[in-house]
């Protein structure tokens, strides 16, 4: 399940929508993105997400003109995934 949430410029936050489907794939995505336009949504300047390819792809063809940037809390996932349990209060503070 996915689940799309909105900022506003001033701050607010709007959900947008939600489905479920295989959230790797651009397809699934491309629809997922046409939908929202379809029900009004304009204006996006920037989507941030987990580094799906699908996701990305879709973002630049239906999202024109947005930037994409990865999602801080995936990028700190990542490192701590592959690194010995010892050195991750090292990393952390590095990060």
């Amino acid at each position: 399940m996915i689940i799309s949430i909105g900022v506003r410029r001033d701050g607010p936050r709007s959900f947008l929508g939600f489905d479920v489907g295989p959230a790797e794939e651009e397809a699934f995505w491309t629809a997922f993105l046409r939908q929202l336009k379809e029900r009004g949504l304009t204006g996006v300047k920037l989507v941030t997400s987990d580094a799906h390819n699908g996701l990305k792809k879709a973002v630049q063809t239906v999202l024109t003109g947005a930037a994409w940037q990865r999602c801080r809390v995936h990028f700190m996932r990542n490192p701590f995934a592959r690194i010995p349990q010892r050195n991750k209060v090292m990393v952390a503070a590095a990060l």
